[in-house]
């Protein structure tokens, strides 16, 4: 049955946007049940204090591989060097990311294509690299970091909320397609979380929008997603608040709700 894979010595977990946030999190969550973990993302010095945390406390093999997910180059060595430290990818946590906020018209075009690179490009590459081996092998996981801000068209988060929303559809695809090889496939929606997400997005509507008490603190996150994966659901949305949320948003029709999420967002 399709769920989380077993610890193995020559097996790993490999975490994009291990560096902070979500990411360092779920990394945190999976060595606690023995899974080593490849960590990816730009700032070595980070990546190696939680490599350093996490075989110091769990006794797992975890290996630094510092990458720029938005150089096409860089992605296409990953397999290789994953490879030369003898192992394969038995889960690929596809997190890393950042949003934009404010008025398209206004936003810096590289900054928007940038984020298309990272949230979509970037996992179509990693999947695509990755996934082949995973139904050889006939066992896998991969964790496809999606959120609430894909449920819907934001207005003034407008690129950020159409790649959530691909990476929901994405996800469920996928889903369906590898379960016959025991492959699990689950998007992770949160809504917002204390994170540095906001320090690189600016200020953004979220913050006003959301109340305090919708918010979920990351471990929250981090233990949802693994379960989930585990049970192997299509996607989880992470606190009983936001997932009430969500569920009243979807009962809203379209030409109702976008008029005012314009008027919230703005």
């Amino acid at each position: 049955m399709p769920g989380l894979p077993r610890p193995a010595q020559d097996t790993t977990a490999l975490v994009t946007g291990a560096s902070a946030g979500i990411g360092a999190e779920i990394a945190r969550v999976l060595a606690a049940r023995g899974l080593g973990a490849a960590l990816v993302a730009r700032r070595r010095e980070r990546l190696e204090e939680l490599a350093g945390e996490l075989s110091g406390q769990h006794g797992i093999r975890a290996e630094v591989l510092p990458c720029d997910l938005t150089d096409p180059d860089a992605r296409r060595e990953l397999p290789d060097r994953v490879k030369e430290l003898g192992l394969d990818v038995d889960l690929l946590v596809n997190n890393a990311g950042f949003g934009t906020a404010g008025p398209f018209h206004k936003s810096d075009v590289d900054q928007e294509v940038q984020q298309v690179r990272i949230l979509i490009e970037a996992v179509v590459d990693l999947t695509g690299r990755f996934v082949p081996a995973m139904v050889e092998r006939r066992r896998g996981a991969i964790l496809n970091v999606a959120s609430t801000a894909g449920f819907s068209p934001l207005p003034n988060m407008a690129g950020y909320s159409a790649a959530k929303s691909w990476a929901r559809s994405f996800s469920a695809s996928l889903h369906v397609e590898l379960k016959r090889y025991d492959i699990a496939v689950t998007a992770l929606c949160p809504g917002p979380v204390e994170t540095e997400f906001f320090d690189v997005a600016g200020e953004t509507p979220i913050e006003h929008v959301v109340p305090k008490f919708a918010w979920v603190d990351v471990e929250q996150v981090a233990r949802d997603a693994v379960s989930a994966l585990e049970r192997n659901k299509v996607e989880v949305i992470p606190g009983r608040a936001m997932s009430a949320i969500v569920g009243a948003s979807k009962m809203t029709p379209r030409e109702v709700a976008l008029p005012l999420l314009g008027r919230f967002f703005r």
